[in-house]
């Protein structure tokens, strides 16, 4: 090989390097075994968290018993990111609601100002616009009897007790909801701000396992 093709190699394999160290990480939000990294908030002080959020370890999940109402969050805020995660209601038990809370801030509560992305059992890719988070979707989706509430396009959702994926793309004012890989939902003009991101225990026992967020900072 002559130098002229050493050096095109050679920059070949400096900008191929360079691209693989632009790409950002992968984080895992739950590590399959603990609850390292996240906090609690329930509805009723006198319950004990893990008499709600329980760890399956050996199968990496997380096991919501689905009451009192309350929430886990992350210990740390994110502001832009794609979040990706898989659920699953209860085998042989009765499917219920839970639902994904993104850039959650402000007082801890049932339920704090945040965006929800809906998990309710066959109504997953909903919003739910809490304690007056702002989003704007298409006119046609929302719902006349509660206009926090904005419906989704399609659905996708797998019969118990299968899995299925989300995944939640939040980059600026956009939110773009995806259930097993397509788009089902999507809105704009949402607070920038850092926030949390909780899981609902919100009635019905919920599984959840790969928790992981991609920063797009």
């Amino acid at each position: 090989m002559n130098r002229v093709a050493t050096l095109i190699v050679g920059l070949g394999v400096l900008l191929a390097l360079g691209q693989a160290l632009q790409q950002p990480k992968e984080i895992k939000l739950f590590n399959g075994k603990d609850l390292t990294g996240w906090k609690f908030f329930l509805a009723d002080p006198n319950v004990k968290p893990e008499q709600v959020w329980q760890v399956d370890a050996e199968n990496g999940i997380l096991i919501c018993k689905g009451e009192p109402l309350g929430y886990i969050y992350t210990e740390k805020d994110y502001t832009n990111y794609i979040l990706k995660l898989e659920w699953r209601w209860a085998p042989d038990k009765k499917p219920g609601n839970s639902g994904v809370l993104l850039r959650v801030h402000g007082e801890h509560k049932i339920w704090p100002r945040s965006v929800e992305a809906q998990l309710l059992y066959t109504n997953s890719g909903d919003f739910w616009l809490i304690d007056g988070a702002p989003l704007e979707t298409d006119p046609e989706y929302v719902d006349k009897n509660a206009t926090r509430h904005r419906w989704r396009k399609k659905s996708v959702e797998r019969p118990v007790p299968e899995w299925n994926e989300y995944e939640i793309i939040v980059r600026g004012d956009k939110v773009t909801l995806k259930v097993n890989g397509e788009v089902v939902n999507e809105g704009t003009g949402a607070e920038v701000v850092p926030g949390k991101i909780a899981l609902q225990s919100e009635g019905g026992e919920i599984h959840f396992r790969n928790i992981r967020l991609i920063p797009l900072d």
